[in-house]
């Protein structure tokens, strides 16, 4: 069994308008965030060696970073209410398909917070 894990780090502003984390949350401020996709394989592709192409794994990150980077999550659709719950299951939505994608876990380092998001229950 493998287990492979690839990151990629994002900056973007937010805010969260229900929290019980002051004033501060709920006007827009910004985080550098860190993402990681962990995927893992019993077996590796006999023709590349691989379990999963980290190529294709780096393209589609560096899609999801774009969509990411220096925006206003707020403003997202698709993620909801911008919380790290909610940035994790963004994520893996869009890279469940690349391999069998174990976990989506999202980093605020400078708070010492991170959410990992594991798929829906079967």
């Amino acid at each position: 069994m493998w287990e492979l894990t690839k990151s990629f780090t994002f900056e973007a502003a937010h805010t969260l308008p229900i929290t019980t984390l002051g004033e501060a949350s709920q006007e827009i401020h910004g985080h550098s965030f860190r993402a990681e996709v962990t995927v893992r394989g019993d077996t590796t592709n006999p023709e590349t060696g691989m379990v999963v192409d980290f190529g294709v794994l780096t393209q589609r990150l560096g899609e999801i970073q774009a969509m990411l980077d220096h925006k206003f999550l707020n403003k997202i659709e698709a993620i909801g209410l911008p919380t790290l719950e909610n940035l994790s299951r963004f994520i893996y939505e869009r890279v469940r398909h690349i391999g069998h994608v174990t976990k989506v876990s999202v980093h605020r380092d400078s708070c010492r917070e991170t959410c990992t998001y594991f798929g829906p229950r079967d």
